[in-house]
């Protein structure tokens, strides 16, 4: 899961996140964090939608190779 003090500096950075939800990378999301709570992340997508994800899910750097 993805500490606090991670979230806060991808917030503050506006890091472009990568979400890995599954084995499939067409199901990946990928956003700018812009708030979240001890169950949920939400993220900020490119066409200006808020999704709410969970936060047991793989967070990484959008510009990064996929691990999984």
């Amino acid at each position: 899961m993805i500490t606090e003090e991670q979230l806060d500096h991808y917030r503050v950075e506006g890091t472009k996140l990568r979400v890995i939800r599954d084995a499939l990378e067409e199901n990946d999301v990928k956003g700018i964090v812009v708030a979240w709570d001890d169950d949920s992340v939400m993220l900020r997508k490119q066409n200006r939608k808020i999704v709410k994800l969970d936060r047991s899910y793989i967070y990484q750097k959008a510009d990064e190779e996929r691990r999984l």
